[in-house]
Protein backbone atom coordinates (compact mmCIF):
# COMPACT_ATOMS: atom_id res chain seq x y z
CA UNK A 1 0.00 0.00 0.00
CA UNK A 2 1.49 3.40 -1.28
CA UNK A 3 0.40 6.15 1.03
CA UNK A 4 -0.68 9.66 -0.42
CA UNK A 5 2.32 11.49 -1.88
CA UNK A 6 1.41 14.33 1.16
CA UNK A 7 4.18 15.86 3.27
CA UNK A 8 4.27 14.99 7.27
CA UNK A 9 3.60 17.79 9.21
CA UNK A 10 4.52 17.41 13.02
CA UNK A 11 4.83 20.70 14.63
CA UNK A 12 1.62 21.90 16.73
CA UNK A 13 -0.29 24.25 15.28
CA UNK A 14 -0.75 26.55 18.65
CA UNK A 15 2.27 27.17 20.84
CA UNK A 16 2.87 24.83 23.34
CA UNK A 17 2.33 24.62 26.48
CA UNK A 18 4.00 22.31 28.20
CA UNK A 19 7.25 23.10 30.63
CA UNK A 20 10.28 22.74 28.98
CA UNK A 21 9.09 22.69 25.94
CA UNK A 22 10.18 24.21 22.48
CA UNK A 23 9.59 23.87 18.87
CA UNK A 24 12.90 22.26 17.56
CA UNK A 25 11.82 18.49 18.16
CA UNK A 26 11.47 17.62 21.71
CA UNK A 27 7.93 18.60 22.29
CA UNK A 28 7.00 15.14 22.40
CA UNK A 29 9.56 14.42 24.92
CA UNK A 30 8.00 17.18 27.44
CA UNK A 31 4.86 15.48 26.81
CA UNK A 32 5.74 12.03 27.31
CA UNK A 33 7.60 13.47 30.54
CA UNK A 34 4.06 14.90 31.59
CA UNK A 35 2.40 11.88 31.44
CA UNK A 36 5.11 9.56 32.88
CA UNK A 37 4.80 12.20 36.05
CA UNK A 38 1.06 11.48 35.96
CA UNK A 39 1.72 7.74 35.72
CA UNK A 40 4.45 7.35 38.51
CA UNK A 41 1.80 10.46 40.90
CA UNK A 42 -0.75 7.47 40.52
CA UNK A 43 -3.80 9.59 38.18
CA UNK A 44 -4.23 6.07 36.04
CA UNK A 45 -4.22 2.54 37.38
CA UNK A 46 -2.36 -0.15 36.00
CA UNK A 47 -5.10 -1.34 33.24
CA UNK A 48 -6.53 1.71 33.02
CA UNK A 49 -7.04 3.99 29.94
CA UNK A 50 -5.38 7.65 28.92
CA UNK A 51 -7.32 10.04 27.67
CA UNK A 52 -8.19 9.65 24.08
CA UNK A 53 -5.75 10.74 21.50
CA UNK A 54 -7.43 13.98 20.45
CA UNK A 55 -7.98 15.11 24.54
CA UNK A 56 -4.49 15.05 25.10
CA UNK A 57 -4.13 16.73 22.09
CA UNK A 58 -6.74 20.02 23.46
CA UNK A 59 -5.22 19.65 26.86
CA UNK A 60 -1.78 20.18 26.08
CA UNK A 61 -2.24 22.24 22.69
CA UNK A 62 0.05 19.75 20.68
CA UNK A 63 -0.43 17.85 17.31
CA UNK A 64 -1.70 14.72 17.09
CA UNK A 65 1.70 13.03 15.74
CA UNK A 66 3.83 14.77 18.80
CA UNK A 67 0.96 12.79 21.28
CA UNK A 68 1.93 9.54 18.84
CA UNK A 69 5.58 10.03 19.31
CA UNK A 70 5.41 10.50 23.40
CA UNK A 71 3.31 7.30 23.65
CA UNK A 72 5.38 5.57 21.50
CA UNK A 73 8.27 6.89 24.42
CA UNK A 74 5.93 5.75 27.12
CA UNK A 75 5.09 1.98 25.30
CA UNK A 76 9.00 1.29 24.29
CA UNK A 77 9.56 1.31 27.94
CA UNK A 78 6.91 -1.38 28.81
CA UNK A 79 4.53 1.44 30.49
CA UNK A 80 1.60 1.72 28.31
CA UNK A 81 0.17 -0.20 25.88
CA UNK A 82 -1.65 0.64 22.92
CA UNK A 83 -4.58 -1.44 21.75
CA UNK A 84 -5.53 -0.68 18.17
CA UNK A 85 -9.41 0.23 17.77
CA UNK A 86 -9.39 0.89 22.07
CA UNK A 87 -6.70 2.91 23.23
CA UNK A 88 -3.84 3.32 25.34
CA UNK A 89 -4.06 1.37 28.75
CA UNK A 90 -1.85 1.42 31.85
CA UNK A 91 0.64 -1.92 31.51
CA UNK A 92 2.66 -0.76 34.41
CA UNK A 93 3.16 2.00 36.95
CA UNK A 94 7.09 3.37 36.95
CA UNK A 95 8.86 2.15 39.83
CA UNK A 96 11.28 4.25 42.21
CA UNK A 97 14.10 3.11 39.27
CA UNK A 98 12.49 4.12 36.46
CA UNK A 99 12.96 7.33 34.67
CA UNK A 100 11.64 9.02 31.24
CA UNK A 101 14.04 7.75 28.51
CA UNK A 102 14.47 8.74 25.41
CA UNK A 103 15.98 7.26 22.00
CA UNK A 104 16.44 8.84 18.98
CA UNK A 105 12.25 8.45 16.94
CA UNK A 106 12.13 7.25 13.25
CA UNK A 107 11.19 10.78 12.58
CA UNK A 108 13.84 12.59 14.01
CA UNK A 109 16.07 9.77 12.14
CA UNK A 110 14.43 10.41 9.03
CA UNK A 111 14.82 14.11 9.18
CA UNK A 112 18.84 13.88 10.15
CA UNK A 113 18.83 11.29 6.88
CA UNK A 114 17.21 14.40 4.71
CA UNK A 115 20.57 16.49 5.96
CA UNK A 116 23.01 14.45 5.10
CA UNK A 117 22.29 11.99 2.55
CA UNK A 118 20.63 14.28 -0.21
CA UNK A 119 24.49 16.22 -0.10
CA UNK A 120 25.97 12.54 0.21
CA UNK A 121 23.90 11.56 -3.27
CA UNK A 122 25.30 14.59 -4.40
CA UNK A 123 28.93 14.25 -4.16
CA UNK A 124 28.59 10.58 -5.26
CA UNK A 125 27.17 11.39 -8.87
CA UNK A 126 30.33 12.34 -9.95
CA UNK A 127 32.26 9.57 -9.03
CA UNK A 128 30.31 6.81 -8.64
CA UNK A 129 31.42 3.82 -10.97
CA UNK A 130 29.73 1.93 -13.30
CA UNK A 131 30.09 -1.17 -11.25
CA UNK A 132 28.59 0.49 -8.20
CA UNK A 133 25.58 1.48 -10.45
CA UNK A 134 25.48 -2.01 -11.27
CA UNK A 135 25.28 -3.01 -8.16
CA UNK A 136 22.65 -0.15 -6.80
CA UNK A 137 20.22 -1.79 -9.86
CA UNK A 138 20.48 -5.38 -7.93
CA UNK A 139 19.68 -3.70 -4.79
CA UNK A 140 16.70 -1.74 -6.34
CA UNK A 141 15.66 -5.27 -7.82
CA UNK A 142 15.54 -6.92 -4.67
CA UNK A 143 13.85 -4.37 -3.04
CA UNK A 144 10.78 -4.37 -5.62
CA UNK A 145 10.97 -8.43 -5.09
CA UNK A 146 10.63 -7.26 -1.51
CA UNK A 147 7.85 -5.01 -2.25
CA UNK A 148 5.49 -8.01 -3.67
CA UNK A 149 6.24 -10.52 -1.33
CA UNK A 150 5.13 -10.59 2.50
CA UNK A 151 8.18 -11.13 3.80
CA UNK A 152 10.37 -7.86 3.94
CA UNK A 153 13.93 -7.61 5.42
CA UNK A 154 16.02 -3.83 5.93
CA UNK A 155 19.28 -5.44 4.62
CA UNK A 156 18.61 -4.49 0.60
CA UNK A 157 17.85 -1.24 1.55
CA UNK A 158 20.58 -0.60 4.13
CA UNK A 159 22.96 -1.54 1.68
CA UNK A 160 21.32 0.61 -1.10
CA UNK A 161 22.25 3.90 0.76
CA UNK A 162 25.39 2.81 2.69
CA UNK A 163 26.72 2.03 -0.79
CA UNK A 164 26.65 5.27 -2.33
CA UNK A 165 28.08 6.88 1.10
CA UNK A 166 31.01 4.68 0.27
CA UNK A 167 30.92 5.21 -3.60
CA UNK A 168 31.93 9.16 -2.48
CA UNK A 169 35.29 7.88 -1.78
CA UNK A 170 35.45 9.82 1.40
CA UNK A 171 35.19 7.48 4.80
CA UNK A 172 33.89 9.97 6.96
CA UNK A 173 30.87 10.29 5.16
CA UNK A 174 30.65 6.55 4.82
CA UNK A 175 30.84 6.49 8.70
CA UNK A 176 28.44 9.07 9.39
CA UNK A 177 25.74 7.17 7.27
CA UNK A 178 26.58 4.23 8.83
CA UNK A 179 25.77 5.66 12.15
CA UNK A 180 22.40 6.79 11.09
CA UNK A 181 21.84 3.47 10.17
CA UNK A 182 22.83 2.23 13.02
CA UNK A 183 21.45 4.08 15.33
CA UNK A 184 17.68 3.48 13.19
CA UNK A 185 18.47 -0.41 13.74
CA UNK A 186 19.31 -0.16 17.71
CA UNK A 187 16.12 2.43 18.87
CA UNK A 188 13.64 1.34 20.26
CA UNK A 189 11.35 4.03 18.97
CA UNK A 190 12.53 3.53 15.11
CA UNK A 191 12.05 -0.62 15.72
CA UNK A 192 8.40 0.08 17.34
CA UNK A 193 7.53 3.01 14.38
CA UNK A 194 8.99 1.13 11.58
CA UNK A 195 7.17 -2.06 12.91
CA UNK A 196 3.80 -0.14 12.84
CA UNK A 197 4.89 0.58 9.19
CA UNK A 198 4.93 -2.82 8.40
CA UNK A 199 1.86 -3.89 9.76
CA UNK A 200 0.18 -0.91 7.65
CA UNK A 201 2.12 -2.71 4.58
CA UNK A 202 4.31 0.58 4.25
CA UNK A 203 7.70 -0.88 2.51
CA UNK A 204 10.51 0.75 0.78
CA UNK A 205 9.28 1.77 -2.79
CA UNK A 206 11.54 0.63 -5.21
CA UNK A 207 10.69 2.87 -7.61
CA UNK A 208 11.83 5.85 -5.21
CA UNK A 209 14.95 3.88 -5.21
CA UNK A 210 15.45 3.72 -8.99
CA UNK A 211 15.00 7.43 -9.81
CA UNK A 212 18.25 7.73 -7.30
CA UNK A 213 20.10 5.41 -9.06
CA UNK A 214 18.83 6.93 -12.61
CA UNK A 215 19.83 10.42 -11.14
CA UNK A 216 22.86 9.51 -10.33
CA UNK A 217 23.86 7.40 -13.47
CA UNK A 218 23.28 10.86 -15.08
CA UNK A 219 26.60 12.27 -12.97
CA UNK A 220 24.20 15.61 -12.24
CA UNK A 221 24.93 16.32 -8.43
CA UNK A 222 21.36 18.37 -8.96
CA UNK A 223 19.22 15.90 -9.79
CA UNK A 224 21.03 13.11 -7.42
CA UNK A 225 20.44 15.74 -4.72
CA UNK A 226 16.79 16.09 -5.65
CA UNK A 227 16.30 12.31 -6.27
CA UNK A 228 17.42 11.43 -2.54
CA UNK A 229 15.53 13.88 -1.21
CA UNK A 230 12.13 12.94 -2.91
CA UNK A 231 12.59 9.49 -1.24
CA UNK A 232 13.46 10.94 2.25
CA UNK A 233 10.52 13.16 2.13
CA UNK A 234 8.50 10.06 1.23
CA UNK A 235 9.63 8.00 4.29
CA UNK A 236 8.47 10.90 6.02
CA UNK A 237 5.17 10.56 4.72
CA UNK A 238 5.03 6.77 5.45
CA UNK A 239 6.09 6.99 8.96
CA UNK A 240 3.61 9.34 9.32
CA UNK A 241 0.26 7.46 7.41
CA UNK A 242 1.84 4.41 9.90
CA UNK A 243 0.10 6.44 12.82
CA UNK A 244 -2.74 7.41 10.52
CA UNK A 245 -3.70 4.04 9.86
CA UNK A 246 -3.49 2.68 13.48
CA UNK A 247 -5.80 6.19 14.12
CA UNK A 248 -8.07 4.94 11.79
CA UNK A 249 -8.23 1.82 12.65
CA UNK A 250 -9.21 2.31 16.17
CA UNK A 251 -11.97 4.61 14.66
CA UNK A 252 -13.14 1.95 12.61
CA UNK A 253 -12.99 -0.43 15.47
CA UNK A 254 -15.16 2.25 17.70
CA UNK A 255 -17.29 2.72 15.10
CA UNK A 256 -18.41 -0.96 14.36
CA UNK A 257 -18.57 -1.43 18.23
CA UNK A 258 -21.27 1.20 18.31
CA UNK A 259 -23.22 0.17 15.68
CA UNK A 260 -23.00 -3.59 16.80
CA UNK A 261 -24.78 -2.41 20.37
CA UNK A 262 -27.42 0.44 18.61
CA UNK A 263 -27.88 -3.03 16.61
CA UNK A 264 -28.99 -5.24 19.65
CA UNK A 265 -30.86 -1.83 21.33
CA UNK A 266 -32.82 -1.78 18.47
CA UNK A 267 -36.26 -3.52 17.71
CA UNK A 268 -36.89 -6.35 15.24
Amino acid sequence: MTPPAAKPSRAPSVEPTLPGADSHGRLYRALASKLFDDLAGGKYAIGGRLPAERDICLEYNVSRPTVREAMIALEVQGLVEIKVGSGAYVRRLPGAEDKPGFNVTAFELTEARLLFECEVAALAAPVISDADLRRLDELVDRIGEEEKGAEFSEEADREFHLLIAKATGNSAVARTIEELWRMRATSPECALLHAKARAANVKPVAEEHRRIVEALRSRDPSTARTAMRDHLNAVLTYLQFATEQQAIEEVRKSTASTRARLARLTPS
